[in-house]
């Protein structure tokens, strides 16, 4: 397990390794000179190491905005964090140890399927998959009581088909929105994705571009994408700091001006934008003609499947819609959901940002301005549901020395799909085999 744990701590679960191991790989095959090898490695590993930087500043710059929306609306309920729920399950040593073995099996599933099957996708997303391995543990041992030797078998079978088929399934718009097919999308957030661009079409008008918003003379600063994103996220970080007051804010803010410190924050925001941005651009222009030498010699026809901020420069506008209007469904959601019997579930801000953006990606590919306001509420209103839905069965997973999971919730709809599977097929299977 000594050389198994180092492999998966040091390099499976670190994205800018194995993006750059890929790439390296991709050169060689393709006989690169050692220079152009070296410069390929380094620049596919800074460009992600930029974009991780950016997300990290986006998720710094949320995590008070989520705070002060909660204190804001006065609302108490299962927190939909699929983080936390994954910080609780890592407590147990026997728990982190049967994830990390699907974790590890899930890239061997899915080399296989990819290099066998007509689904060439090679998921490339280092951090989701810890997430479906996360979920195949704990609902597979917790909930449906199978043995942990079944349950990591069953858990890295599963998610390597996951890793093959939610690519699959959204790589005709990925097409649309691209204009190739050289990159995929890698994101357990895919149903989301495929239902907002399905409303969007329904609904929209795909002549009219969320990117093609015409300004007056005196507002066409707004023409630049990161003042466009400052313009709504500045006035709703004051909104929600006026809303939550001045002492909530002071615990982040310190002894700032608490207004003062809420505009900063919505400009750090742009920040963290410009800097993913800035790197998914240079990971992208590395690892593409990289990764075409494993296309080539490993798994013929094989494409990159992706995070999705690799998608986000292709409709900048839409990120701010989808996050604006996701938000509006998730808060529709949140009083929703509990008239029908279900739990409360308090907006992953981040989830709404990161999903809500490439759901309104998918939407303005499909039906333009207007299906991506319509289809990024009903995503909302989607990404509220399932983890209202899959709440109550994370309450009831019991595993010896395991904390409870009842105050949490799941995002990422892949991975409570999934979550979904095993409460409602695979146990009542279990129990009717005597598992």
């Amino acid at each position: 397990m000594g050389v198994l744990n180092f492999i998966i701590d040091n390099i499976l679960i670190n994205a800018a390794v194995v993006l750059g191991l890929v790439a390296l790989l991709g050169l060689i095959i393709q006989k690169k000179s050692v220079s152009e090898c070296i410069s390929g490695t380094f620049k596919t590993m800074m460009g992600f190491m930029i974009l991780s930087s950016g997300s990290s500043v986006i998720v710094g710059a949320l995590e008070p905005f989520s705070t002060w929306f909660s204190a804001g609306l006065g609302i108490q309920g299962s927190v939909a964090s699929i983080e936390a729920v994954l910080a609780v399950a890592m407590q147990n040593e026997v728990v982190g140890r049967d994830i990390a073995l699907v974790y590890a099996g899930i890239f061997v599933v899915n080399l296989i399927i990819a290099r066998f099957t007509k689904w060439k996708y090679v998921f490339l997303n280092g951090e989701a998959p810890i997430y479906m391995a996360m979920a195949s543990i704990l609902f597979g041992v917790g909930l449906c009581g199978f043995g942990h030797i079944p349950a990591v078998l069953i858990g890295a079978v599963l998610g390597g088909i996951c890793c093959v088929l939610f690519p699959a399934l959204a790589q005709p718009v990925v097409r649309k929105i691209t204009g190739s097919d050289d990159i995929a999308l890698g994101h357990f957030c895919t149903l989301g994705y495929l239902l907002s661009a399905g409303v969007s079409k329904l609904t929209g008008d795909v002549s009219k571009s969320t990117e093609d918003a015409k300004f007056p003379a005196k507002l066409s600063f707004l023409q630049d994408t990161y003042l466009a994103v400052g313009s709504v996220m500045v006035p709703l970080y004051v909104i929600m700091a006026i809303l939550a007051g001045p002492e909530v804010v002071a615990e982040a803010a310190g002894d700032k001006n608490y207004i003062v410190y809420a505009i900063l924050q919505g400009i750090t925001f742009c920040v963290g934008l410009f800097i993913l941005l800035t790197g998914v651009r240079l990971l992208i222009a590395e690892l593409v003609p990289a990764f075409a030498g494993i296309a080539e010699k490993v798994v013929p026809g094989a494409r990159p499947a992706l995070d999705c901020p690799v998608l986000f420069t292709y409709a900048p506008n839409a990120i701010v819609y989808g996050f604006v209007f996701t938000t509006v469904g998730t808060v529709i959601g949140m009083f929703l959901w509990p008239v029908f019997g279900l739990p409360m579930v308090i907006p992953g801000i981040m989830s709404n940002f990161f999903a809500g953006g490439t759901a309104a990606i998918f939407a303005n590919a499909t039906g333009g301005r207007r299906g991506t306001i319509i289809a990024s509420i009903v995503h909302g209103l989607f990404i509220s549901l399932l983890p209202a839905l899959v709440a109550p069965y994370l309450g009831q997973i019991v595993i010896e020395g395991l904390p409870s999971l009842s105050a949490y919730t799941m995002t990422d709809v892949d991975c409570v799909s999934m979550s979904l599977f095993y409460s409602w097929l695979l146990r009542p299977l279990a129990s009717l085999l005597g598992m």
